[in-house]
């Protein structure tokens, strides 16, 4: 059990959350109403101490637990985003609907990544609002402050990415407001979050003492900074942004292997910039549920693309389409060994003494034939050290590690038109490729467009499942080539031109799902109807 004093805290505030939540907007104002209640916390008596800011501090990081999804903080989510963004399947097909091609202005995912936003950020508001009538040390009110817009920044740069204009509340509303309050543009709302950002960041510490492990330091707070700067395509004060990382001399990549990364083992690992905080039996997650296979007691929900099986090197650092060492009738040896880490292979991967299985001759419950299912499984996030309830899991999801921070800081370069040299790629993609648990060639090339291809494919495999990779080819313009495509599943065959049990490639693989995302439309989330419906003032996106 972790002691993470920060989450412990939680506890406190946890029956206080709704009702802080509540005092977004006034009650109406009589004679009954004004009167203070007698079983509730209510503004007026709350805020007094430093210790009511704190609490109230605590409600702005409640980034959810549980069954929670539909937000820009949970593991669960960040998995979901990855789907959509055609890394893989999932067997309802819940992520799927996003960029299938029938994306409408109802569907209840989307419009839970904007609620739970704007839920989020109602509790910032309030604290911004409320933190000046305390009389509290100054320098502590400027940390609770940048934590503060901090998270508020996170939210307004992924809102505008994926719903472009939208509302901009900087204060609580009034019933009135909230009503009536209208879309400010994409571009604003990204200057806006950029320049809290940059009026943050110098008021937050560093590094945190393990009491207060899962607060924003400055690193996370730039490395945000980083990414909304990516977006905008301020490529020189991206990389600048990212120099002041790197140059902090705080993170490093883990030596101590890829695959503890994503374990309790390797949570506190100084890779991790910033992470979702779970604590088993009480702010725990549910993911594992979802992830494991059921011949381990888990639902087998996702279902990895050979697509993203494919993106996965050689040993020899080449394409699978260029390297020797590739062999069509045994496609998963000699690959980068970040590709066993991440995805569950049939007959090959071994968890708990169980080797996974999904061929369709088996009978094995992971079998393709059961579900909607590509063969594969995430293999990434599964913790062998856990005995636990599937339902119950306090290992933490990391939101940004040292790795991004490298590979932004060279594509920011790159994109800058700035000279690059081996010493540059050696300092940043060769430090990721080249762990001792990966062991990957380094990269040499300078030439723009082949180390362009390059890093987009080592963000891909890299960070797979780790919620980014939509964020990058919404950003990249290439959501619309990626998702109009047939993906596939497992390899069936070695003599597809006679197989006849079930539909498959020219190489024998497994002919899965088809994504059919509209160009012009998807590139966009749609407002969602229920908003709309209170809210008149509230425009749709176009083709919704």
């Amino acid at each position: 059990m972790k002691n993470i004093l920060f989450p412990t805290t939680r506890r406190i505030v946890t029956s206080l959350l709704t009702l802080l939540t509540a005092t977004i907007v006034p009650s109406c104002k009589s004679d009954f109403f004004d009167k203070q209640p007698l079983d509730a916390i209510s503004d007026a008596t709350f805020w007094k101490t430093e210790k009511d800011a704190n609490l109230a501090l605590v409600g702005c990081y409640n980034f959810g637990s549980g069954w929670a999804s539909g937000d820009f903080f949970g593991g669960m989510s960040m998995i979901y985003l990855d789907m959509m963004a055609g890394l893989g399947s999932e067997k309802e097909l819940i992520p799927d609907a996003v960029t299938n091609g029938t994306l409408n202005s109802t569907y209840w995912l989307t419009g839970a990544f904007w609620s739970n936003s704007y839920v989020t950020i109602a509790r910032c508001n309030n604290f911004l609002d409320r933190v000046n009538t305390i009389t509290i040390n100054e320098t502590t009110k400027a940390m609770m402050v940048a934590e503060v817009k901090t998270i508020r920044a996170y939210l307004y740069l992924n809102l505008a990415t994926y719903f472009g204009d939208v509302p901009m509340p900087t204060k609580t509303l009034t019933i009135a407001e909230a009503n009536s309050i209208r879309r400010t543009p994409k571009a604003e709302v990204w200057a806006f979050a950029e320049n809290e950002l940059k009026s943050s960041f110098p008021n937050l510490p560093s590094t945190r003492p393990v009491s207060d492990r899962g607060r924003i330091t400055s690193g996370a707070s730039l490395a945000i900074l980083g990414r909304l700067q990516m977006a905008e395509k301020k490529w020189s004060d991206a990389a600048a942004t990212y120099k002041r990382i790197i140059d902090s001399g705080v993170y490093s990549v883990d030596q101590a292997g890829f695959a503890q990364l994503f374990r309790q083992t390797g949570e506190n690992s100084k890779e991790v910039v910033f992470a979702h905080e779970y604590l088993e039996d009480f702010l725990s997650t549910v993911m594992l549920q979802y992830l494991y296979p059921e011949a381990y007691g888990g639902w087998h929900q996702f279902s990895p693309y050979n697509e993203l099986v494919q993106s996965y090197e050689c040993t020899d650092g080449k394409t699978v389409e260029e390297s020797p060492l590739y062999n069509a009738n045994d496609p998963y040896a000699n690959r980068d060994p970040r590709l066993d880490y991440t995805i569950m292979i049939s007959g090959r991967t071994t968890f708990k003494g169980i080797t996974y299985e999904a061929s369709p001759t088996s009978t094995s419950p992971d079998r393709i034939t059961r579900y909607n299912w590509s063969g594969y499984c995430i293999n990434k996030f599964m913790d062998p050290s856990f005995s636990g309830s599937l339902t119950n899991y306090g290992g933490n999801f990391p939101l940004i590690r040292y790795p991004e921070v490298l590979l932004s800081y060279l594509e920011s370069k790159l994109e800058a038109g700035e000279a690059i040299d081996q010493a540059l790629l050696n300092a940043t993609i060769n430090q990721v490729r080249g762990r001792s648990s990966v062991a990957m060639p380094a990269v040499t090339t300078t030439n723009p467009a082949s180390l362009r291809t390059i890093i987009r494919r080592e963000r891909k495999v890299e960070f797979a499942f780790e919620g980014l990779h939509y964020f990058d080819i919404q950003r990249w313009g290439t959501a619309a080539a990626e998702l109009n495509r047939q993906f596939t599943g497992m390899k069936l065959t070695n003599t597809p031109a006679t197989y006849t049990a079930f539909p498959v490639d020219s190489q024998g693989f497994y002919l899965y799902q088809k994504r059919n995302f509209v160009a012009g439309r998807n590139e966009l989330w749609p407002v969602p109807q229920s908003e709309r419906d209170i809210n008149p003032n509230l425009t749709q996106n176009p083709g919704y």
